[in-house]
């Protein structure tokens, strides 16, 4: 914040109304939707699809078992570190452009996400989108038909009442 400042910034990027099945919708919104929509794709099949994807969730699943079978352990954090980054990265520039940003406004996407992979089932990538969808879903609901201050409040509210339900998360598992 001393070399940037604590000032609000934004700009204006396709803030164009588009008409999508009679609803008007900003154009920067719906570039958003597909951004998202390719780079989680991308991830999901770069995870499951190919055999870097098999060696990230080898180490990710059993980092002392990987050298074993001849894989690098160190190499394999140090990419999907980098990895994670990147689409960190991309994340910030598809939210950049239809919301106000600061140098302070990562702190609620990072809780946000740290609920969505709890609430999800930690490691469950199905279970981490699952629980994005739910609590997006509640948040809109809350934000148009009660308040939109009480989107946090629904966001730990549905948080706690399935960590009630299912510890482990919405698809998690017990250890073997």
């Amino acid at each position: 914040m001393v070399i940037f400042g604590s000032g609000f910034v934004s700009y204006n990027f396709l803030a164009i109304p588009v008409d999508v099945f009679g609803t008007t919708i900003a154009a920067n919104r719906l570039l958003a939707l597909v951004l998202a929509i390719v780079l989680g794709g991308g991830l999901f099949l770069l995870l499951t699809r190919t055999r870097l994807g098999t060696v990230i969730r080898a180490v990710a699943s059993s980092p002392g078992s990987a050298p074993l079978v001849g894989i690098n352990v160190d190499s394999v954090a140090r990419l999907a570190f980098a990895l994670g980054g990147g689409l960190a990265a991309a994340g910030g520039v598809v939210i950049s452009m239809y919301l106000t940003f600061s140098a302070t406004a990562g702190v609620i996407f990072t809780m946000k996400a740290l609920i969505v992979v709890i609430m999800g089932g930690v490691g469950n990538l199905m279970g981490a989108l699952a629980a994005g969808l739910i609590l997006g879903l509640v948040e809109t609901l809350v934000a148009s038909f009660i308040d939109p201050g009480l989107t946090l409040a629904a966001t730990y509210l549905i948080f706690l009442a399935v960590l009630v339900v299912r510890p482990l998360g919405l698809f998690g598992k017990a250890a073997r």
